[in-house]
């Protein structure tokens, strides 16, 4: 019964190391992918076609150039933490020409500034503008461990889709744009604040394996330690 057991202990430790160094491997590769999406020239965004094929592990942090006018009236705020601080992100749609529209977080703005940006009076189509940031994925229900308040305008996630429907975008697309790519100077004083999508993906994967791969030698010198005390017991008289 303790060799089942043991055998059984030994070879899910090494199933579950093993599963981790498969794991660290595609984790250097989503880094090394995403690494290069940031650093790339900005593309267009995606056509309509191909919103039902959006994917994190495909689209996320891609680099992308949108153009339209702001629709400064839909604006919405999330609450944010920053290393500037608490405050909000400021999302505006932008209004592209093909009829289609995308929600911009245009940056960051400290909780002081909230009146300024929120209840925006709707206004005439402005100047055109180009955007260059990074596509994200969609954020569904909430954050900060609340639920988002589409009636009230309390917004804790930046969910594409329920501001979609709160602010009357009838053609929105699927994900947003953080403005603003790495390494793009901004001036001091800039408000809202572009630039500053955290990219970080947690790589504890080797501390895991190794800490699998440990346990499964445990078993063995266990094993071991008890064959050899079963030995000596036989021997003596």
């Amino acid at each position: 019964m303790l060799i089942s057991v043991g055998i059984a202990l030994f070879l899910g430790f090494i199933f579950l190391g093993s599963w981790q160094v498969q794991r660290r491997a595609w984790k250097l590769d989503l880094i090394e992918r995403v690494d290069q999406r940031v650093h790339a020239a900005p593309a267009a965004l995606p056509p309509p076609a191909e919103w039902p094929q959006i994917t994190a592990a495909d689209h996320e942090y891609r680099a992308v150039q949108a153009s339209g006018h702001w629709l400064a009236g839909k604006t919405v705020l999330t609450q944010a933490v920053t290393e500037l601080g608490a405050g909000f992100w400021v999302l505006t749609p932008l209004q592209m020409d093909d009829g289609n529209q995308v929600l911009v977080n245009r940056g960051f703005i400290p909780t002081a500034q909230r009146a300024r940006w929120q209840d925006q009076p709707a206004q005439a189509p402005q100047d055109p503008v180009t955007v260059d940031g990074l596509l994200r994925i969609s954020e569904p229900r909430g954050g900060f461990l609340r639920e988002n308040d589409p009636a009230q305008q309390r917004w804790f996630s930046r969910d594409v889709a329920a501001i979609a429907q709160a602010q009357g975008l009838d053609h929105a697309a699927p994900y947003f744009i953080d403005a603003g790519l790495p390494g793009q100077p901004v001036a001091d004083g800039t408000w809202p604040r572009p630039g500053m999508t955290v990219i970080r993906f947690p790589n504890s994967h080797l501390v895991y394996a190794l800490t699998w791969y440990g346990l499964a030698l445990m078993v063995v010198g266990a094993a071991w330690l008890v064959r050899r005390n079963d030995r000596q017991a036989s021997s003596k008289p």
